[in-house]
């Protein structure tokens, strides 16, 4: 369990610049405790819910699993000068749609969307 929480944390400093900060005031260092702790509590919220779905992998290789969807941003030049951004999430792979599923989450989130600027 030790090595767990260890990866999970070493996982967050890296992706949410959770390392650790000095900070001047004792606000701001328990703010920055604060958001970790949360952030730790939201992953473990994550992977109980897909360990009940039988989903048993590490938090790194869920990341690296998700990782692989993205939202892209097309942008066109109209013939009158302005630029039309659609933005739209890839699709996702089967493993990406196991895990939104056991999460209840919708596998293609954001919808299109089209902006002209």
């Amino acid at each position: 369990m030790l090595t767990d929480v260890e990866s999970v944390f070493r996982s967050l400093k890296s992706e949410l610049g959770l390392r650790p900060v000095y900070h001047w005031k004792q606000k701001r260092s328990d703010g920055h405790l604060f958001i970790s702790v949360l952030a730790y509590q939201l992953v473990q919220v994550i992977r109980s819910r897909l360990r009940a779905h039988g989903e048993t992998a590490s938090w790194r290789t869920l990341r690296d699993i998700l990782s692989g969807q993205i939202r892209v941003t097309a942008c066109f030049r109209r013939a009158d000068g302005r630029v039309i951004h659609i933005r739209k999430a890839t699709r996702a792979e089967p493993r990406q749609r196991e895990i939104y599923r056991a999460l209840g989450l919708d596998p293609e989130p954001g919808k299109t969307r089209r902006m002209v600027a």
